[in-house]
């Protein structure tokens, strides 16, 4: 029984955002640097609501990109993030194939989804918010993240990381993707999470 209150505890601890600190090593170090996104341990996240009545998850596995971070200029701070839609998984083939077909991502005309930053503002030293460019479904709008740094430090290979949690919600009708909105919810929540290994 022990056991499986911790497992609970913790499944709920990374579905908010909890940082689980005496599970490992919290990295509190200086982010400063340019970053190539590690694609292995980043990934894209998304909430739609189902009939009115559940909201289920989806992922893009696959996310490329680079960000850097110049505390003494953060208005020179840039993030840039590929996202092709062929890695989409919601855990079910025949919702995977109806999403990427042409009544939702249309992934044959439109096969990448991109981002890219046009301003950073940090509150604090880990909160912020990230407004940019988001290319989906051929249609480019601006969009903003809550931003919050997760941590920054050496890894025990030799190189340096620092990752980050950006989280917003967008309507996919602004993307001109209009299909079952009186059965499929028309904000979506969009969470991407980044880890980075410094040049």
């Amino acid at each position: 029984m022990k056991t499986l209150k911790l497992t609970l505890a913790a499944a709920i601890a990374l579905q908010s955002g909890i940082v689980l600190a005496d599970d490992y090593k919290v990295q509190s170090a200086s982010p400063a640097g340019n970053y190539k996104i590690d694609p292995v341990h980043s990934v894209v996240q998304f909430w739609v609501g189902h009939m009115g009545v559940s909201e289920f998850p989806g992922r893009f596995d696959t996310i490329t990109g680079t960000f850097s971070v110049d505390a003494a200029h953060p208005e020179a701070d840039k993030v840039s993030v590929q996202v092709p839609m062929d890695s989409l998984d919601t855990n079910f083939d025949k919702r995977n194939k109806d999403l990427l077909g042409p009544d939702f991502f249309n992934a044959k005309q439109f096969p990448t989804m991109s981002f890219a930053s046009t301003s950073i503002k940090m509150k604090n030293a880990n909160e912020g918010e990230l407004t940019g460019s988001l290319t989906l479904h051929g249609v480019t709008k601006p969009v903003t993240f809550s931003l919050r740094h997760i941590g920054a430090g050496p890894d025990p290979w030799g190189g340096y990381r620092s990752g980050y949690v950006a989280k917003t919600t967008i309507h996919r009708s602004d993307f001109g993707m209009n299909y079952m909105l009186n059965g499929i919810s028309d904000a979506i929540v969009v969470q991407l999470n980044i880890e980075g290994k410094r040049d």
